[in-house]
C-alpha cells in the first residue's frame, strides 16, 4: 500500500516551517512503498515510512552535512553507498537501509568514533539521554578494537566559563552539529571547527572560552550535541529528566514553547519544543535558562499586611489577608467616592487572570478605574492600528518574514528584545532579503551576514513621524504606489486628503534632512527599496510607541503599507513586536478603561449589555482613569486605592519621583507579585503571586497566537492569580465561582467576537490559534486583512509632524534614549535572580566618543545624568552606536534610576510615556544621586520589614 504524506503535515512532524515542494515523489524504502515531497532527504522519507537510520551529524533542524557517513544506504542501480541525508528522493528509487555490508560499515564507523571517546558511559552525566550511546547500540558495536595514544583529545581541558553550561572537549566527536546549529539556526556564527584531522576542534570565536565568545547562549548548540560534550549544568547536578511538561514562554512577545523538563518535582532544564508554532524548537538565554527565578530565595511564600508603610510586615493567612484587603477597599470607597480605588493588570499574567481583574474592577469595584502596562508600552499601537486597518493588532505570523524582500525595521532591536524571531529575519537576510534599520542607535541586526543589502538611518530622537512622512513623500511623488490595491481597499476620500497632505514639499526628504539627521538620498534609497519589492515587511518596537507622537507614528506606518500594497498577504505587513509575553493579550482582555474585552467600547450600550447580561451586574458607560490619571489624582487626594497585580509600576513608569509620591499618598496599595518589588514597598497588603511554571492559563504572542500555558509545579504559596483574584472579588460581594482557567475562557469566549471559537479543547487539539477565531475564520487567521479590513476600507490618516517638546537645549544638550539587552528583561525582577547577571550586572550610559572627550570621560567613570525632572548617576560606556548628541541607557536595575530622569511627556492619544526622548547633561562625578540614596535607604528599611516577618514565620 502506497503511503501519502501532506507536505505541510510533513514539516509540522518535523517542527519546521513548511519549505518543501508540494510534488509527491514515489520511492520504496526497505520494501515500503512511499510518497513524499520533492526534496525530502532519503533520512527523512525513511523516517516518516517508521524505518530508523543509524545517524549522527543529521538533526532534522539543521541541513544536510553527510560527515558522520552512519547514515549510509545502498540504492538500486548506484555505487558505493551514499550518505541518506544528503541524498535527496527520486522517482522509482529503491532504497535498503539493513543489510550485513552496511551493519558491517556502520559498525566500523562507529568504532573510530569511539575510540577518540572517553570510556566513561556509566558515569557520563548524559548517560541515558546521548545520542552517540544509543547508535553505538543500534549499530550492535560491542568492542573497541583501536586507540590513538597521543593523537587524540581525551586529555582537553573542560571549559566551564558559562554560566548555564559545559563544554568538555575529551567527548566531542567534531560532527559539526554545534557549529551548524550555531551559524544555520542561531545566525551567530560564534562556533567554527578549528585544525585538521585528529586535531580538529570545536572553537568559540577565536579559540576563547564560551564566555568571552560572541557566544549568546541561546542554547542551540547544547541542544544539538550528540553527546555529553555540550551539556546543562542543571543536568549535570540534578540527572537526566525523566518527564516533561509543555508550556509557553513567560518573558518576551515571541511566546516560545518549551518542554518543561522534570526529575519528580524538580525543573531540570526548559529544552524548546520543535512542534512551537512561534519558534519551532529554537530559544534565547532568557527562555532556555533563565528559569532559576521561580524557586528563589526572595519570593513571597505568604500573604503579608500591614497599615502604614512605616510598620513592619505582619505575615497572615490567606483568609485573613484577602478579608483585610478588601475592608480597606470598601472603607476607602465610603470615605472618597466610588471612583476613589481602580487596578492595574499585568502583561506577565495569563489572559484568564487579566480577564478577571478587569471584570473585578468593573463588576465588583464598579468602576472602570482598569489599566495595564500596556499603557507604557504599545497603547499607540491599538490606537494607531484601530483608525487605520480597523484592528488592534499586528497582521502577520513571525514565518511571514521568510517571504519578504525588503524588511524595513523602526525603533526594534530584535537581536535583544525578540532574539528567536531575530534569528529567523537574520536567516531570511542571509537568503538575499534587504535591510532597513531606522534607528538613532546602530543595531546589532545590522553586522547580520547579509545576501542582499543594508541601509542604517540614524534619524534623531524623537524625528520618527517626520521620517515616515518623507518615506510617504518618496513613494507617492516617485509614482511607487500599488494603484489597484489602494483603489480596490482604501476609502477614497480618505486616501486623497492623504496623498494631497503627503506630497506637499515640507514633507519632502530634503525639507526634513535637518529634522530627522538622515541624508535625503538615503530616505529616498530606502523608500524605492521597500516600495518597490514584491514584498515589504515593517517590524516596529517600543522605538516606535514611546513618543509623543507614538499614535501618530503607527498610523504612519500603515498608511506606508497601504500606499505600497504591502497588507493581507505572507512576506508583508505591519507587525508590532511586542515587549512582554502578554502584551497582545492584555489588551485583547480589556484592561483599558474605554474597553470591555475585544476592544468593545464601554460607551455603547449593546456592549454592555451583553456583558451585563452575563456577569449579572451593572457596568459603568465612562471610561475610568488611566495610570497618569491615578497617579495625578492619587497626589490631588481623590484616588486613594489601588490593586497591582504583577507590575512594578514604580520602577518601570517614567518620572519616578512622581510615582513615588502617587504611592505613598494612596490609602490601599495592594500589591500582588512573586518578589518584594519596587512597588510593593510601598503597600499595605502583599499578596504572593505565581510564575508561569505555577499556573494554567493562556498568553496571546505579537503574532496574535495563543498558547497554552500548563502548571509545571504547584504554587509556592497555594494559589495560582486567578484564585486570589476571585478571592479578592467574592470577599468584596461579587461572586465568582470558577473552577478551572478552561472555565474563565469559556467565558471569553462568550462574550469576545474575535474568541467564540477558542476553547482549551481546540488549543490542545491545534496546539496554538491565531484570532480572530470564529465562525468567519474557524482555523484562526494566520494572515490579517486579506480580502477586507474590519472597518471596510483602509483608512489613511492625516500624520502631521509635530515636534516634542522635550528638545535639547544649551543646559541639556544630549538627548537620552532607552532600551533592553538581551541577558536582562523589562524591570530585571525575574532575570536579575538568575545568573543572567553574569553578562550584564548594571546599567550603563553609552556616550560618542565625542561627547566624552569633551567633557573627560572615559570608560567607567561614574557620570551623574540630569535633566529637567530628575538626577541618577551611572557608569560610562564609551560608544560610537549613536551619534554625536545622543547618549543610551538601559532600564534593568532599579537602583540605576533610568526613569528618575525620564520625564512624564506622553502621547497625545494614549498617553504612552515618551521613554526615548530626555534632555540631559552629563557630568564627572564620585558618588551616587540624592534619590539614589534615598532610594538603598528606603528599600534596606522594606527588606528588614520582610525578613523580619519570615524570621515570625521560622
Amino acid at each position: 500500500m502506497l503511503q501519502h504524506f501532506d507536505p505541510k503535515q510533513f514539516d509540522r512532524d518535523l517542527g519546521t516551517p513548511a519549505r518543501l515542494s508540494e510534488t509527491l515523489v514515489p520511492l520504496t524504502i526497505d520494501g515500503v512503498e512511499i510518497s513524499v515531497p520533492e526534496g525530502t532527504s532519503v533520512l527523512r522519507a525513511a523516517a516518516l515510512a517508521g524505518i530508523t537510520i543509524p545517524k549522527l551529524c543529521a538533526s532534522d533542524n539543521l541541513e544536510a552535512f553527510g560527515s558522520c557517513r552512519l547514515c549510509a544506504v545502498e540504492i538500486e542501480g548506484r555505487r558505493g553507498y551514499p550518505a541518506s541525508c544528503t541524498t535527496p528522493v527520486a522517482e522509482g528509487m529503491a532504497v535498503t537501509t539493513q543489510n550485513g555490508k552496511l551493519a558491517k560499515l556502520r559498525r566500523n564507523v562507529m568504532e573510530l568514533y569511539i575510540s577518540d571517546h572517553p570510556l566513561d558511559c556509566l558515569t557520563c552525566p548524559a548517560n541515558g539521554d546521548c545520542e552517540l550511546q544509543d547508535m553505538a547500540g543500534a549499530v550492535g558495536l560491542r568492542e573497541v578494537r583501536y586507540g590513538f595514544d597521543g593523537a587524540n583529545h581525551l586529555d582537553a581541558e573542560i571549559d566551564d566559563s558559562n554560566p548555564y553550561f559545559s563544554f568538555d572537549p575529551s567527548k566531542c566527536i567534531v560532527c559539526s552539529r554545534c557549529v551548524r546549529a550555531c551559524g544555520e539556526v542561531q545566525g551567530t556564527f560564534a562556533l567554527t571547527i578549528e585544525g585538521r584531522g585528529f586535531d580538529s576542534k570545536v572553537a568559540a570565536s577565536q579559540n576563547e572560552p564560551f564566555m568571552d565568545s560572541e557566544c549568546v547562549s541561546c542554547g542551540a548548540c547544547v541542544q544539538a550535541c550528540p553527546t555529553s560534550t555540550l551539556m546543562e549544568k542543571s543536568v549535570i547536578d540534578h540527572g537526566v529528566p525523566e518527564h516533561s511538561v509543555v508550556t509557553t514562554c513567560a518573558y518576551c512577545g515571541v511566546g516560545c514553547s518549551f518542554e518543561a523538563q522534570m526529575k519528580g518535582d524538580k525543573l531540570v532544564r526548559m529544552v524548546p519544543y520543535k512542534g512551537g508554532d512561534a519558534n519551532h524548537g529554537h530559544s534565547c538565554v532568557k527562555g532556555r535558562f533563565a528559569f532559576g527565578y521561580a524557586t528563589h530565595k526572595d519570593r513571597i511564600r505568604e500573604p503579608m499586611i500591614r497599615d502604614s508603610i512605616d510598620q513592619a510586615w505582619r505575615p497572615v493567612a490567606w483568609d485573613e489577608a484577602i478579608a483585610f484587603a478588601a475592608r480597606r477597599l470598601r472603607e476607602t470607597q465610603a470615605k472618597y467616592g466610588r471612583e476613589s480605588i481602580g487596578g492595574i493588570t499585568s502583561s506577565r499574567c495569563t489572559n484568564e487572570e487579566t480577564y478577571l481583574v478587569q471584570k473585578l474592577i468593573r463588576a465588583a469595584f464598579g468602576n472602570n478605574n482598569t489599566d495595564t502596562c500596556a499603557r507604557v508600552c504599545h497603547s499607540p499601537t491599538g490606537y494607531g492600528l484601530k483608525t487605520t486597518l480597523g484592528e488592534s493588532a499586528g497582521t502577520q505570523t513571525f514565518d511571514s518574514v521568510m517571504k519578504a524582500d525588503t524588511i524595513l525595521v523602526i525603533g526594534a532591536n530584535p537581536t535583544d528584545a525578540h532574539p528567536v524571531f531575530a534569528s529567523q529575519m537574520k536567516r531570511r537576510l542571509r537568503q538575499g532579503a534587504t535591510l532597513i534599520v531606522a534607528d538613532p542607535r546602530r543595531i546589532d541586526l545590522l553586522k547580520t551576514p547579509h545576501g542582499g543589502s543594508s541601509l542604517h538611518l540614524p534619524l534623531k530622537p524623537g524625528t520618527n513621524v517626520a521620517l515616515v512622512n518623507s518615506l510617504a513623500h518618496v513613494v507617492v511623488t516617485e509614482g511607487l504606489e500599488d494603484a489597484d490595491f489602494i483603489a480596490k481597499r482604501c476609502d477614497s476620500d480618505a486616501y486623497q486628503r492623504w496623498r494631497d497632505f503627503i506630497q506637499e514639499p515640507q514633507n519632502s526628504p530634503e525639507a526634513l534632512e535637518t529634522v530627522t539627521g538622515v541624508p535625503a538620498v538615503q530616505v529616498r534609497e530606502a523608500a524605492r527599496a521597500y516600495a518597490n519589492a514584491a514584498n515589504g515587511a515593517i517590524y516596529y518596537g517600543l522605538g516606535v510607541t514611546e513618543h509623543s507622537q507614538g499614535s501618530t507614528m503607527v498610523m504612519g506606518i500603515a498608511n506606508l503599507a497601504m500606499a505600497t500594497g504591502n497588507i493581507g498577504r505572507e512576506g508583508v505587513g505591519v507587525n508590532p513586536l511586542r515587549g512582554q509575553n502578554n502584551v497582545q493579550g492584555s489588551c485583547d482582555m480589556g484592561s483599558f478603561p474605554h474597553e470591555l474585552p475585544g476592544y468593545q467600547h464601554v460607551a455603547d450600550p449593546a456592549v454592555r449589555e451583553k456583558f451585563e447580561t452575563l456577569w449579572h451586574t451593572t457596568i459603568d458607560d465612562e471610561p475610568g482613569l488611566r495610570i497618569p490619571n491615578m497617579f495625578d489624582a492619587a497626589i490631588a487626594g481623590t484616588f486613594k486605592g489601588l490593586y497591582v497585580q504583577g507590575e512594578d509600576i514604580a520602577q518601570s513608569d517614567p518620572n519616578t519621583q512622581h510615582v513615588e509620591a502617587a504611592l505613598t499618598a494612596l490609602d490601599c496599595l495592594i500589591v500582588q507579585d512573586i518578589f518584594l518589588n519596587e512597588t510593593a514597598k510601598y503597600a499595605h497588603v502583599l499578596l504572593p503571586g505565581s510564575t508561569f511554571l505555577e499556573k494554567n492559563g493562556t498568553f496571546t504572542n505579537a503574532e496574535r497566537r495563543i498558547n497554552r500555558v500548563r502548571k509545571v509545579m504547584p504554587p509556592v504559596a497555594g494559589k495560582e492569580d486567578w484564585e486570589v483574584t476571585q478571592a479578592l472579588s467574592n470577599a468584596l460581594g461579587y461572586p465568582m465561582h470558577y473552577t478551572h482557567p478552561s472555565e474563565i475562557m469559556d467565558e471569553i469566549a462568550q462574550l469576545t467576537p474575535t474568541f467564540t471559537g477558542v476553547s482549551y479543547a481546540r488549543l490542545e487539539e491545534r496546539g496554538s490559534i491565531q484570532w480572530p477565531c470564529n465562525d468567519a475564520f474557524p482555523d484562526g487567521t494566520p494572515t490579517m486583512h486579506a480580502l477586507d479590513f474590519p472597518i471596510g476600507k483602509g483608512n489613511f490618516a492625516i500624520t502631521e509632524y509635530v515636534a516634542t517638546e522635550e528638545r535639547a537645549s544649551r543646559r541639556y544638550p544630549l538627548l537620552l534614549t532607552t532600551g533592553r539587552i538581551l541577558s536582562q528583561y523589562n524591570v530585571g525582577a525575574q532575570t536579575r535572580r538568575t545568573d543572567n547577571s553574569a553578562w550584564h550586572a548594571e546599567d550603563v550610559l553609552e556616550i560618542h566618543p565625542s561627547d566624552a572627550e569633551v567633557r573627560g570621560l572615559r570608560d567607567g567613570d561614574w557620570l551623574g545624568i540630569s535633566s529637567r525632572v530628575g538626577r541618577t548617576v551611572l557608569r560610562c560606556r564609551v560608544s560610537d552606536r549613536m551619534a554625536p548628541g545622543v547618549v543610551y541607557t538601559t532600564f534593568h536595575h532599579p537602583g540605576s534610576g533610568a526613569n528618575v530622569i525620564t520625564t512624564d511627556n506622553s502621547d497625545w492619544a494614549t498617553n504612552c510615556p515618551e521613554y526615548k526622548v530626555t534632555a540631559v547633561q552629563v557630568e564627572r562625578v564620585s558618588q551616587p544621586s540624592s534619590w539614589q540614596r534615598h532610594f538603598r535607604q528606603f528599600g534596606e528599611r522594606q527588606q528588614r520589614y520582610l525578613e523580619s516577618a519570615e524570621a515570625a514565620l521560622k
